[in-house]
């Protein structure tokens, strides 16, 4: 079932995620990522990987400064998504951002636990080398 997606993310490592959800029919609603920094020598204003692609899959783009104003908030609710799906976004979503898309909010996280994690719900699941 297709679903209304936001994606959220900005470095190389999301990008194969807003892919996996293309090919798998979904609708994006739009991404968000981070605004373009300076970089190189020519201090030249860069997109994030995520927003590359975005624009090349012609999908529109937001890169808000922050999540916690409440134009910011009507914005991402205006797009009426089903799900938003985050992955390596870097800012942390405001609780108002977390409950407006129907189904909520999914964050993909590639990092294991620390094996010093005292909450008991959180397993270890290996032990860094």
């Amino acid at each position: 079932m297709p679903l209304r997606l936001i994606f959220m993310g900005t470095p190389e490592f999301a990008v194969p995620t807003l892919l996996e959800l293309v090919a798998h029919g979904h609708e994006i609603a739009a991404v968000y990522t981070r605004a373009a920094k300076p970089a190189g020598r020519g201090m030249k204003l860069q997109m994030s990987p995520v927003e590359q692609e975005a624009r090349r899959l012609g999908i529109a783009v937001a890169t808000p400064a922050t999540l916690k104003t409440q134009d910011a908030l009507e914005e991402f609710r205006a797009r009426q998504a089903d799900a938003a799906v985050v992955v390596a976004y870097g800012m942390i979503l405001p609780q108002a951002v977390l409950d407006a898309p129907k189904l909520g909010c999914f964050n993909l996280h590639a990092s294991l636990l620390p094996r010093w994690s005292t909450a008991p719900s959180w397993p270890v699941i290996a032990k860094p080398a």
